[in-house]
């Protein structure tokens, strides 16, 4: 029988509550097709860091490598600690050390769901560069405090980063539609997104089966909104990338069913799948949290590990819970209504 090992990161907030919901959820699909889901816990959050000024210990890698993935539920103490430290303190920290230069966020209506915009039938899949680009950290600071003070920050943009960004853009919309839109801001950003630009169009020669569109960021915003049913695959910077897939939640319904996942293609180093909803504390602890998206992050995990059959009873099992009307409205059902809901058709 496969074992599976995960690290188990819940984090701050409600990511205790959801990862909870999505363990029970994995759990019992591992029992229904016959292997093992094996996780580890590990209590690193803005709590650890203001415990020990670290948001997680210093072998904190080494000790995540070892793992064949990684669950990561929520990260942020805005009122104790500043997002800049537990984000850079943690989330991308693993990230850029695995290599988990695929960021993958599907938007897609769930049954029962109603979203904001008239649209209906849209499935788009965003791709977002994940450890370069705007979110480099390259820069600083200097005669901070005075009226001279200066901040500098730089955005990174490699050929082979760029490239093999795009090139699993292309590999992803070989098993959609065939349609692939680059986005980039090259009329203002003359150097790294006509560079962009310029990879993008090299690989479309490599890829005549796929459709290829070029967007600047403000014109795709438009198109998510007035026409996202005509959007099939999104490939963009990390910055672009941040912003469209928050309108991409948006236009599914909210954040409650926004999943992700961080991967590392050629698997040498563990992945890592989280929810993207935050950690809002305000609600964490009183079952009120909506676990789709994580659960849905878990079934994006199981995929990924190879347990496909696993991951589409998961996926189906939330399609069937929000076509009866479980969780798809803030408030309507809490986190254990919700999770044995999907329990229920998943078994």
């Amino acid at each position: 029988m496969t074992t599976h090992t995960i690290a188990l990161i819940p984090g701050d907030g409600i990511g205790g509550d959801v990862t909870d919901a999505t363990m029970q959820v994995l759990t019992a699909a591992a029992g229904h097709y016959g292997f093992v889901i094996d996780a580890t816990r590990f209590d690193w959050s803005c709590k650890t860091y203001l415990a020990t000024g670290r948001m997680m210990p210093d072998d904190g890698i080494e000790t995540l490598r070892g793992f064949d993935a990684i669950f990561l539920g929520a990260v942020g103490w805005p009122a104790a600690v500043p997002d800049a430290v537990s984000l850079h303190g943690l989330l991308l920290p693993i990230r850029k050390a695995f290599d988990q230069y695929a960021n993958i966020r599907p938007h897609v209506l769930l049954p029962g769901v109603v979203g904001p915009l008239k649209a209906e039938g849209f499935d788009i899949l965003c791709i977002r560069e994940n450890t370069e680009g705007e979110y480099s950290g390259a820069g600083g600071r200097v005669h901070q405090g005075r009226d001279n003070e200066v901040a500098v920050e730089t955005s990174i943009f490699t050929r082979k980063g760029v490239e093999r960004i795009l090139r699993f853009g292309f590999e992803q919309a070989l098993t959609r539609r065939k349609h692939l839109t680059s986005v980039t801001k090259s009329n203002a950003q003359k150097y790294s997104m006509v560079f962009w630009d310029e990879v993008t169009q090299e690989l479309a020669a490599e890829y005549p089966d796929v459709t290829v569109s070029h967007m600047h960021i403000d014109a795709m915003a438009a198109k998510m909104v007035m026409a996202p049913q005509d959007i099939d695959v999104v490939v963009a910077s990390n910055l672009f990338g941040d912003i469209l897939t928050d309108l991409g939640a948006a236009i599914q319904g909210g954040l409650g069913f926004a999943a992700s996942a961080n991967i590392c293609p050629d698997r040498s180093s563990p992945s890592m799948f989280e929810p993207v909803h935050g950690s809002a504390p305000d609600i964490a602890g009183r079952n009120i949290a909506n676990p789709i998206a994580a659960i849905w992050s878990g079934a994006m995990m199981l995929e990924h590990l190879g347990e496909s059959a696993a991951a589409a009873a998961v996926l189906r099992a939330v399609q069937s819970a929000t076509a009866r009307g479980i969780g798809i409205r803030p408030g309507s059902h809490g986190t254990d209504a919700i999770t044995a809901a999907i329990l229920e058709e998943l078994a």
